[in-house]
């Protein structure tokens, strides 16, 4: 004889989640209702092309509003059987549960943990009050402050960097009127300037102006209560990077000195001693892998590869500047012709595009990515959670004006009509650094709304830093490690699915493809600037937590497919390669490819 057991009534799927939400956040939670059909493409989409272990199935979706009410009355008639607990009155005390250790209950449920790792509330520094919590701050001053006593020598240095600023207009001659060569003087005249004998005059008084400075800054540092001179001296090194761009300096000697005396003081007034401000209950953690993460995104192996791009096009960036400024008559180009006798490289730095800068664009990148290279080399393996001003100000300098200068350099064709080798090399090089980059970024960001649930003051933290619970130490990224090991760890958290590898090469076709068909005007330059559009988009979305950006290559599809209809100039092999084009880099955007076995908390959900 069968007998029904369990509950009598029947809490339905849409009152169950209004019920949770209202017990998660304290107010209703909105549902949105689709068609079934839509829900259950979606599931299909989910599960079969984007390869996400889904819970929802598509099968589920028919039976989401079936109604499972049990008559239990054989069980109450033959057993004296009823159930003891309703799901109505223990949904909040499971809830509650969930909320109190969001991790712990994910696994007793065998879910996986590294969705909800990192969201619990931080409770970083609330031992500080304990006895224990006082003997450890202690230590900690007592280190800091015999830390300070081994770093005087870098404030000392400060000083010798200032003597050496404050003689060098002497030992360059820059107070001498006929040190300026004929090739500044050409400079002068195009672009209008104050004569090259003033403008080496005014370099030198600022050197003088800024040497006075870092002597100045460099020995108030020397006392502990004076720290914040440190950012005094590090204000001086920026403008010192600026300075030569801004004043148009002639001499070549000059440039260089004051890029690498900049660097210099900021390098030892914030990168090579303790960065004042910081948070004390930050350093003392020794957390570096973010809550939920397999890997410190801000380790040194991580930040290296960043480094020697910027170096990289740092140097390609000075080359192009001494021609600007008029320091060299002539720049290396082995493949595009300019106008007159001007090579493609020439051509372009010196147009009307780059003469709309009120300085040597070239120069700006140049100290753009010396800034990179210093803040690459700023704070520690902690720095994600130690230093969030410094992560965001670097994100914003790689990737927002990344992003800019690569586009600049992509309409160089379309608005000047030629190419610069040397610009193509450096934009690919800041192309390489982004997906480097936002994994830092997005560890980042957690931490900061970690921070912000936990109830500490946003500001605070997003200058200071502080505490991480649930972090841990990195034992997996060392210096120590095998070649192989080490470069494998610089490129955690990126890597190269073979359709977004096809994506680039579709891309890189698209740009060159109107050598082949012929195609002119509009169409020609649509397919240059979204070819190189899908290229820039597939090497972000190669990085893990930017995989969703590939999508933005759909929308590039679509438009190649309506571009042969909507703009002139087309061929009829040109229409038949945008279309075909535009359907395999749709095909390409969708699936998401290959994924290593590296994990990032609560972001483990956007990577799909």
């Amino acid at each position: 004889m069968p007998l029904l057991l369990g509950e009598p009534e029947a809490l339905g799927y849409g009152e169950m989640q209004r019920q949770i939400g209202q017990i998660i956040h304290g107010e209703p939670w909105e549902t949105w209702y689709v068609p079934k059909a839509l829900a259950r493409t979606g599931a299909w989409i989910e599960e079969e092309v984007l390869d996400e272990d889904s819970f929802i199935k598509p099968w589920m979706v028919d039976i989401a509003d079936d109604h499972y009410a049990l008559d239990i009355t054989r069980a109450r008639t033959v057993l004296d059987w009823k159930p003891k607990r309703s799901l109505r009155e223990t949904l909040p005390k499971m809830i509650e549960a969930l909320k109190a250790d969001p991790v712990g209950w994910y696994r007793v449920n065998k879910l996986n943990v590294s969705t909800v790792a990192g969201r619990e509330e931080a409770t970083g520094g609330s031992g500080m009050h304990d006895a224990h919590g006082k003997k450890a701050m202690q230590e900690h001053m007592a280190r800091m402050a015999k830390m300070r006593l081994h770093m005087l020598w870098v404030h000392l240095l400060v000083i010798a960097l200032g003597v050496w600023l404050l003689t060098s207009p002497f030992q360059l001659a820059l107070f001498n009127p006929e040190i300026a060569g004929n090739v500044a003087r050409d400079v002068t005249q195009e672009r209008g300037l104050w004569a090259p004998e003033l403008r080496n005059a005014i370099t030198g008084w600022n050197e003088i102006a800024c040497g006075l400075l870092l002597i100045l800054f460099g020995s108030l540092a020397l006392k502990p209560k004076f720290n914040w001179a440190q950012w005094g001296t590090t204000v001086v090194g920026l403008w010192l990077l600026f300075a030569p761009l801004f004043f148009w300096t002639p001499s070549a000697a000059a440039y260089a000195n004051d890029t690498i005396i900049g660097a210099l003081a900021i390098a030892f007034s914030v990168l090579v001693p303790m960065m004042p401000g910081m948070s004390h209950e930050g350093m003392m953690d020794e957390s570096e892998i973010p809550p939920g993460w397999t890997y410190s995104p801000s380790s040194w192996l991580q930040r290296l590869p960043i480094i020697a791009l910027g170096l990289f096009g740092f140097f390609i960036a000075r080359y192009l500047a001494a021609y600007q400024l008029g320091h060299i008559g002539h720049v290396w180009e082995p493949f595009f012709s300019g106008g007159g006798t001007k090579n493609g490289t020439e051509f372009i730095i010196t147009s009307d595009v780059s003469r709309a800068w009120p300085i040597a664009d070239a120069g700006l990148g140049a100290t753009s990515y010396m800034i990179e290279v210093l803040m690459g080399a700023m704070g520690s393996s902690k720095r994600w959670r130690t230093m969030p001003w410094m992560v965001t100000f670097f994100f914003i300098l790689v990737v927002p004006l990344g992003g800019v200068s690569i586009f600049f350099i992509i309409i160089q064709p379309i608005m000047i009509g030629t190419y610069c080798t040397l610009c193509l090399i450096a934009a690919f090089a800041m192309l390489v650094m982004i997906p480097l980059t936002v994994d830092e970024v997005v560890a980042m960001g957690q931490y900061m709304l970690r921070s912000h649930r936990a109830g500490r003051p946003l500001i605070r933290t997003f200058l200071q830093g502080g505490p991480d619970a649930g972090g841990k130490p990195d034992d997996r990224a060392s210096l120590d490690e095998p070649l192989r090991k080490q470069a494998e760890a610089a490129v955690w958290g990126v890597t190269l699915p073979w359709t977004l590898i096809a994506s680039s090469v579709l891309g890189a076709w698209l740009m060159f493809s109107r050598l082949v068909f012929g195609a002119e005007g509009a169409v020609a330059d649509s397919d240059h600037l979204v070819g190189a559009m899908i290229i820039t988009v597939a090497v972000i979305a190669m990085a893990e937590v930017a995989r969703p950006l590939r999508f933005l290559n759909v929308l590039l599809g679509l438009w190649l497919i309506a571009t042969p209809w909507m703009l002139s100039g087309a061929t009829a092999g040109a229409a038949w390669n945008d279309v075909i084009c535009g359907l395999l880099v749709i095909a390409l955007s969708l699936p998401r490819g290959t994924r290593s076995n590296e994990r990032y908390g609560s972001w483990d959900r956007y990577v799909f």
